[in-house]
């Protein structure tokens, strides 16, 4: 079984099923896209590579390099999860702090691989990483016909790799992006139908922390997306809770879907389906999350 229904009447009654993605060894989603890029790079010849991340997309390319006999250099933000650095860490990454939040880390590292000669694998970038994702969706598709999938986006390859799968073998399924209201640059690009600039990237949910959109990402979300919804942290820290509350550890991009779902529960119809995109989160900020959500902003 690739899809666990959702524990209680956690939207209304409404039949809610969750794609979990937190069950990988490395507690996310992202080596479904490292793993074919990392491959491309040692097919040419490479045997390092670099990118930035705040945690889970640098630890599946470590862990997507070590498989291929590489290594991996990780530029981090400053403000980094403690428990994040600690599994890339694990993986033997090299580390590098490379500024105040992902853009600048992303600005540091492409500068660094400039300077030796390696590639960046920039997340959201690669087309592989795309074709990686959309394997969720037919995952989805092998159980069931959903009515509606919301995806956490932070710079949208997620959403963009499901959603253009879903509109080739599913098209009457409703893709909606959920994003943090902290950093909604997605958004803005996504209602814009262009790249559009913003100053914000203020969320806990790390995962969704993006300021600078990509533009590939952007012209896939056209047509790979019918919607996007915006979530206040409260909202998603209410939402860490309630997966507290049913035995199950996520962090706060991986909450997103259902704030997003209880954000837009009077327009949800029949089958929904929830992306849940990882578990790796601070303890600290975890149990703020659950025993005080109050204290996020709303």
């Amino acid at each position: 079984m690739t899809l666990q229904a959702a524990p209680g009447d956690w939207l209304g009654g409404r039949t809610l099923l969750l794609k979990r993605e937190d069950g990988h060894e490395l507690g996310a989603f992202k080596w479904r896209g490292a793993l074919p890029v990392v491959a491309q790079y040692r097919g040419q010849g490479h045997v390092s590579v670099v990118t930035a991340s705040t945690g889970n997309h640098g630890a599946a390319t470590a862990w997507a390099a070590a498989r291929h006999g590489m290594t991996a250099v990780v530029f981090v933000p400053e403000r980094a999860s403690a428990a994040k650095l600690e599994l890339l860490r694990g993986l033997g990454a090299e580390l590098v702090v490379g500024g105040a939040d992902l853009d600048e880390a992303k600005a540091a590292g492409i500068e660094y691989a400039r300077g030796q000669g390696l590639p960046f694998f920039q997340d959201g970038a690669e087309a592989a990483q795309y074709e990686g994702y959309g394997g969720i969706a037919d995952e989805i598709l092998a159980e069931v016909t959903p009515d509606a999938v919301l995806v956490p986006v932070g710079n949208g390859a997620l959403l963009a790799g499901i959603g253009l799968r879903l509109g080739a073998r599913s098209p009457a399924t409703r893709r909606i992006g959920v994003v943090a209201a902290g950093a909604p640059v997605m958004a803005r690009s996504f209602e814009a139908g262009h790249v559009v600039e913003s100053s914000a990237s203020d969320t806990f949910a790390d995962g969704m922390a993006v300021r600078v959109a990509i533009p590939v990402a952007v012209e896939a979300l056209a047509t790979a997306a019918d919607e996007m919804a915006e979530v206040t942290d409260r909202e998603i820290a209410e939402a860490v809770g309630a997966f507290a509350e049913a035995g199950m550890r996520v962090e706060g991009s991986a909450a997103a879907a259902l704030a997003g779902a209880r954000r837009l529960e009077g327009r949800l119809e029949g089958v929904v389906v929830l992306i849940v995109t990882g578990r790796n989160i601070d303890d600290d900020l975890w149990r703020r999350a659950v025993e005080r959500p109050g204290t996020f902003p709303g």
